[in-house]
C-alpha cells in the first residue's frame, strides 16, 4: 500500500503541529495524486496552476482587441466579452449556433445581432380614371388599384396570391422604401396608370409592387398591378389584365352594350373589375383585400367603378371616388361634366419583434406597437436600417 511520510526540514528548528479538528465523526483526507504546495489562507495563489489570476483566464469571459461577431459561439447565455480597445462590453443573450446575439451591457447600444425576419404589405399606387378626350367624363372608365403583396400572417396576397414569405433583414443596412403616387386624371382622353411602390436594399430580392392600370378613356383599360376597365363608344373594349398575385383584370365594354354609354369598372386587389351589362349600368370595380398588419382590419387595393352620363353604377365604389388616401385604391367614373379622378397613393407597412426594432428610419413613417411586435407605416418614401 502507499505509505505516508512526513519529512522534517534538514536546518529548521521549529515544531510542526498537525491538529485534529474537534469532531466525532470519521474523515478521510485524500491528497493530490501530484506535485505541489499547499496554499496557506492568506496567501496569493501565484504558485498554482489552473487558476484564472485575470478576468482573461475565467471560462466565461473573453478580453479581446474586437467585437464578439454573430458567429462567435460561447457555450452558454451569459459569456461576457470585453472589447479592451474601445471599452464595449456584450453579454450573449442568444446562443443559437451562427445566429448569436451579443447584447451590449457597456453604453447599451449597438446590439451585435444577426438577421431577422420583418412581415411586409407593399401596395402601390391606383391608375387614374379613364376620361373622355371629348373634354367630358361621360362613360368613363374605372381604373385599376395598385398591386397588394402581402406576407402577414396567412393573409392574401391581391389577385388570389397566397400569403408570402416574410423578407429578411440584417443589421446595420439601409432599405429603400419607395411609396407610389397614384396616377393623375389628364383630363384628355390618356388613360394613366399609377407608380410602382418597393422595398429594395442590399442582399435583399426587391419587392415590387405593380402600379395601377389607368381607366380606358375611349379604349381599352391598361394592363397593371390591377387592370383598368375599358370604355368604347360603341365598340368593344377590353379591361387591362392584372398582375399576378398582385391584382385581378379589370372589366370589358363590349359592343352593343346600350350604345357604349358606360365604362367598364377597374380590378381590385381582391376581384376583376365589372363588365358593362346591356342595360348600359356600368362596372363595379373589384373589392379590395383586407389586411390586420397594422392590428386593424383594413381594405387596400379597391377598383374603380365605371360611369355612365346619367346613370352611373350605384354598386361598389362610388361614381367620382378617389378612394382612401394610401390605400392603392383606384380612381372612378364620374358621371357628369366634371374634374376626372386620381388614383391613390400606396403604403408599406412593416412588422418585426419590438425586440428587433432599431428606431432608425426616415421619411417620418407612423410607428405603432400590438403585443411584442412593432408596425412602422410608410405613406411617403424613406427608409428603414435594421
Amino acid at each position: 500500500m502507499s505509505k505516508v511520510k512526513i519529512t522534517g526540514h534538514a536546518s529548521g528548528t521549529g515544531i510542526l503541529t498537525v491538529t485534529a479538528p474537534n469532531t466525532s465523526t470519521d474523515r478521510t483526507i485524500t491528497l493530490p495524486d501530484a506535485t505541489g504546495t499547499l496554499l496557506n489562507s492568506d496567501g496569493d495563489g501565484s504558485s498554482l496552476t489552473g487558476v484564472a489570476t485575470t478576468l482573461a483566464g475565467l471560462n466565461d469571459v473573453t478580453v479581446s482587441a474586437s467585437d464578439p461577431a454573430v458567429a462567435t459561439n460561447p457555450s452558454a447565455t451569459g459569456h461576457l466579452w470585453i472589447n479592451k480597445t474601445s471599452g464595449e462590453t456584450y453579454l450573449s443573450t442568444d446562443i443559437t449556433a451562427g445566429s448569436n446575439v451579443w447584447t451590449n451591457i457597456g453604453d447599451a447600444t449597438g446590439d451585435i445581432r444577426t438577421s431577422y425576419t420583418v412581415d411586409f404589405l407593399c401596395v402601390a399606387g391606383g391608375g387614374a380614371q379613364g376620361r373622355a378626350s371629348s373634354g367630358e367624363v361621360y362613360y368613363s372608365a374605372g381604373a385599376g388599384a395598385g398591386g397588394l403583396r402581402n406576407s402577414f400572417g396567412s393573409e392574401a396576397s391581391g389577385g388570389g396570391g397566397s400569403s408570402e414569405t416574410a423578407i429578411t433583414m440584417n443589421e446595420n443596412t439601409t432599405y429603400t422604401i419607395t411609396i407610389g403616387a397614384g396616377g393623375v386624371c389628364p383630363q384628355n382622353g390618356t388613360n394613366v396608370n399609377g407608380n410602382d411602390s418597393s422595398i429594395s436594399g442590399t442582399g435583399l430580392t426587391t419587392i415590387t409592387s405593380v402600379a395601377g392600370g389607368g381607366g380606358g378613356a375611349g379604349n381599352a383599360g391598361n394592363s397593371g398591378g390591377s387592370g383598368g376597365g375599358g370604355y368604347g363608344s360603341s365598340s368593344t373594349a377590353a379591361g387591362g389584365s392584372g398582375t399576378a398575385n398582385q391584382g385581378y383584370a379589370g372589366g370589358t365594354k363590349t359592343a352593343g352594350s346600350y350604345d357604349g354609354e358606360a365604362g367598364a369598372g377597374g380590378g381590385g386587389a381582391g376581384a376583376v373589375g365589372g363588365a358593362v351589362n346591356n342595360s348600359g349600368i356600368s362596372g363595379v370595380g373589384g373589392v379590395g383585400v383586407s389586411s390586420s398588419i397594422t392590428a386593424s382590419a383594413t381594405a387596400y387595393a379597391t377598383g374603380g367603378t365605371g360611369a355612365r352620363g346619367w346613370q352611373g353604377n350605384t354598386s361598389g365604389a362610388a361614381s367620382g371616388w378617389r378612394g382612401t388616401a394610401n390605400s392603392g385604391d383606384a380612381g372612378s367614373g364620374h358621371s357628369g361634366n366634371s374634374t376626372g379622378k386620381d388614383g391613390s397613393s400606396g403604403v408599406v407597412i412593416l412588422r418585426m419583434l419590438t425586440s428587433r426594432y432599431s428606431g432608425t428610419t426616415a421619411g417620418s413613417p407612423t410607428v405603432t406597437t400590438s403585443g411584442n411586435d412593432t408596425i412602422v407605416k410608410f405613406t411617403g418614401s424613406g427608409s428603414y436600417t435594421g
